[in-house]
């Protein structure tokens, strides 16, 4: 890979490798390597500009869940080493909560949740970043609701007037990467199906996902077929029903020794103006950050439908959105 360190076999290989350097390896202090110094990092909870924010951050993780590992269950990737690359990154992590931290006191749970990250990477160095951690399955692992851990950390920030304010598009913060993808098959097809869904046209779940389909939700929740995707998604998009739905990225991959898959980053951005998954409507302004991941694929000769989806987003930010409107 030109620009890229000759040890590194390709571009997963270097993702996943530079990973568990920084974290299950200590090598913090590489992210001055790794990580561009004027870097984007943005994240449902807030936007992290500067490498000395994300060297902060790290530490601040480790030294609550100090044995956390971080398992790269698929990299999906688009460009090349002289454009750029873009990588979705899934992880599975497993940690002890074992320092006191952002969660509150150590409490010796141990506790697994998945993360997206997409990051930009030229000249062996990440330079745009957006990120979602499974933060409901983190909060209920360790004994909240989502709606009163985001109560607890508004309080803990200091108040309404004081606190850090979750992603929105006004508080984004461009970086240096602009691509949309690429145009392979299979990220058009997963883009179409979350922009059908999110049009209300519900009835593309039975027509494009297996009946069988393993389905992997906020919470660390795993469903199957099409009445858990159908429950999902309608109560994401019944609580926001007025809300602008946007794809702001769109990866989609054939590679060998795996299924054809796709990676979408978008966003719901309106009023908690709906019955759905977030109670009584309030009208509060909301900013859903997304990502999901898909594989399709079929058993026998019939056409390949989507038979494994990822999807995560931060339902902490959302609560917290609602509560600073809502009081």
């Amino acid at each position: 890979m030109k620009g890229f360190d000759s040890r590194f076999a390709d571009f997963p290989d270097y993702i996943l490798g530079i990973t568990r350097e920084i974290w299950e390896d200590r090598g913090i202090a590489t992210l001055h390597e790794y990580y561009a110094e004027d870097i984007v990092v943005r994240s449902p909870a807030s936007v992290v500009i500067g490498n000395r924010g994300v060297i902060a951050a790290t530490m601040a993780t480790l030294a609550e869940f100090p044995d956390r590992q971080l398992l790269g269950e698929d990299v999906i990737w688009s460009g090349s080493p002289e454009e750029g690359m873009l990588s979705s990154h899934r992880l599975l992590c497993i940690a002890t909560h074992s320092g006191d931290g952002v969660y509150g006191a150590a409490t010796g749970t141990r506790l697994a949740y998945r993360a997206i990250a997409d990051c930009h990477a030229i000249n062996n160095q990440i330079d745009d970043e957006w990120l979602i951690r499974d933060q409901t399955a983190i909060v209920r692992q360790l004994g909240w609701e989502p709606r009163d851990y985001a109560r607890d950390l508004i309080a803990r920030e200091g108040g309404p007037d004081s606190c850090v304010r979750p992603l929105s598009p006004a508080a984004d913060v461009d970086g240096p990467y602009s691509g949309r993808g690429n145009d392979n098959e299979w990220g058009v097809r997963l883009g179409d199906i979350l922009t059908r869904m999110m049009n209300a046209d519900m009835a593309a779940i039975p027509r494009e996902y297996d009946r069988a389909a393993q389905l992997e939700h906020p919470g660390l929740v795993t469903g199957h077929g099409h009445g858990d995707a159908d429950r999902f998604w309608m109560g994401l998009r019944a609580a926001f029903p007025s809300a602008e739905f946007c794809i702001h990225h769109q990866i989609g991959r054939d590679d060998s020794m795996m299924p054809p898959r796709a990676a979408v980053r978008w966003s719901l951005t309106g009023k908690h103006d709906g019955w759905g998954a977030y109670g009584t409507p309030t009208s509060a302004g909301v900013h859903v950050m997304g990502i999901t991941h898909a594989e399709f694929g079929t058993p026998g000769k019939a056409p390949p439908r989507l038979r494994r989806e990822w999807t995560l987003l931060d339902e902490t930010a959302i609560w917290k959105q609602i509560l600073l409107s809502t009081g």
